[in-house]
C-alpha cells in the first residue's frame, strides 16, 4: 500500500447506503426521537457469519439501553489507552494488536476513533469511525447494537464494563469487512495500514540487522506502530502456549524500548502486549520477576512496571530475540506525525487506473483482452 497524504477535514468519503454524512443521519435520528438502526449491517446472523450459523444465541444489545450489566455507558473512560482492548471469542488478534498500537499516538488514534462521541443528551445510536481504503479516508457509519451473550459483550471489549469505543472500533471494522466472521485470520501490518495511511515493512528477527534495538526504538519515537509474532510449524501450533507463557501464531504489540539500569549496568528492554488482556511471559523481566528488585523505585516508575495480570510485560531484548520470529512496523506519513516530530518523508499522489485498450490489456498475443 503506497504511502498516501490524508484528505482535508470535510472531504472523508461516507460508508452508508443512504450516501448520507454522520452528522445528517444523527440530527434526523434526533428529530424523529428514534435511535439509528444501520441498514447495511443489521443486527442478524449475516453481520456475525458468512459461511456458518451461530452456535450460541447471540442477543444484540445497546449499550445502557437493552444491556443490564451497563446502566451508565460511556464512549471512553479514562482516555483510550491499550488496556481499553481485551479479546472475545473472535480470533482477531491482529486486528486488537493494531489497535493497542494505535492508542499509542493520540493524534492517530483521534482521526481513526473521532472522540467528540458519546452516549450524552444528544445520544442517538449512531457511531462513526475512519479507515483509510483506496487512497483516501473512508468514514464508517454504524449503530450501536452489539452481540452479546447472557448479558455480555461477545467479541472485543473494554476492561472497564461501561467502556465501548474499542467494542464499537471493531464492529465498524466489521463493516467494512463484511462480517465479523471476515476478522478472524489477518495481518497486523494490515489493520495499521488501514488505520494511517502508512507504509508497512516486516523483519524476520531472526535475520534482524545489528542495530534492530535502535531501529525498534527510532520506530517508536516516530510515531509509528510495531506488532510483534511467534511462528508456527504447523496449524496444531496456532496459539499454542509455550513453557514461558507465549503464544505461538499469536499477535502482540510492542508498546515500548527502554534501557534500564541493572547491577551497575545497562540492560535493554522491549515491552510487549498480549491482546487477551493476560497470559505474559513468566521469564527473566516479567511482572513478578527477581530482576525487579534490583531496579530502584524511580526507574521502575520511568518504566511504568506493575505486576499486573494486565498482558503487558517486559523482556530482555536478547530474550525477545530468542522466542520472537517476525516484527512488522507500520511508518506513518507526514500528515499523520506530530508537529513537532522531525521527519525528512516526502510525499507524493499520483491518480490513475487501468482503462481497456489505453492502459490494460491481456499478453503479448491477446492484447486486446
Amino acid at each position: 500500500q503506497a504511502a498516501q497524504a490524508a484528505l482535508p477535514p470535510g472531504r472523508e468519503r461516507q460508508a452508508s447506503s443512504q450516501h448520507a454524512g454522520y452528522e445528517q443521519l444523527k440530527q434526523e435520528c434526533l428529530r424523529r426521537g428514534v435511535l439509528f438502526e444501520d441498514p447495511d449491517f443489521p443486527a442478524c446472523n449475516s453481520s456475525l457469519f458468512f459461511s456458518e450459523n451461530p452456535t450460541i444465541p447471540f442477543v444484540w444489545k445497546r449499550p445502557g439501553v437493552s444491556m443490564p450489566l451497563c446502566s451508565y455507558p460511556k464512549f471512553i473512560v479514562g482516555g483510550a489507552t491499550r488496556t481499553d482492548i481485551c479479546q472475545g471469542d473472535l480470533g482477531d488478534c491482529w486486528l486488537l494488536a493494531a489497535i493497542a498500537s494505535l492508542t499509542l499516538n493520540e493524534k492517530t488514534l483521534a482521526r481513526v476513533v473521532p472522540l467528540d462521541q458519546n452516549f450524552g443528551p444528544d445520544y442517538a445510536g449512531i457511531f462513526h469511525f475512519q479507515f483509510w481504503q483506496h487512497n483516501e479516508w473512508l468514514d464508517v457509519v454504524i449503530d450501536d447494537r452489539l452481540p452479546t451473550f447472557k448479558g455480555r459483550l461477545v467479541f472485543l471489549h473494554s476492561a472497564e464494563l461501561n467502556e465501548f469505543w474499542s467494542a464499537l472500533l471493531e464492529k465498524a471494522y466489521a463493516k467494512l469487512n463484511g462480517s465479523y466472521e471476515s476478522l478472524k485470520g489477518g495481518s497486523t501490518i494490515e489493520a495499521m495500514e488501514d488505520f494511517t495511511g502508512g507504509i508497512g515493512e516486516t523483519y524476520d528477527v531472526k535475520e534482524a540487522p545489528d542495530n534492530f534495538y535502535e531501529i525498534l526504538g527510532k520506530a517508536l519515537k516516530r510515531c509509528s506502530m510495531v506488532g510483534c509474532s511467534i511462528d508456527t510449524s504447523s496449524a496444531a501450533e496456532s496459539e499454542a502456549r509455550t513453557p514461558f507463557g507465549l503464544v505461538k501464531g499469536h499477535a502482540y504489540s510492542v508498546t515500548g524500548i527502554e534501557e534500564v539500569s541493572y547491577r551497575g549496568q545497562q540492560v535493554q528492554l522491549i515491552r510487549i502486549r498480549n491482546p487477551w488482556g493476560q497470559v505474559e511471559w513468566n521469564g527473566p523481566w516479567s511482572d513478578n520477576s527477581a530482576e525487579w528488585r534490583s531496579v530502584s523505585p524511580s526507574e521502575q516508575r520511568r518504566l511504568s512496571q506493575a505486576a499486573r495480570d494486565d498482558g503487558e510485560f517486559w523482556m530482555k531484548f536478547e530474550d525477545f530475540k530468542v522466542h520472537f520470529d517476525k516484527i512488522e512496523i507500520c511508518n506513518l506519513t507526514p500528515d499523520a506525525l506530530e508537529d513537532s516530530t522531525a521527519h525528512k518523508w516526502e510525499v507524493a499522489i499520483h491518480q490513475g487506473s487501468w482503462v481497456r485498450g489505453a492502459t490494460a490489456g491481456g499478453c503479448r498475443n491477446f492484447l486486446g483482452k
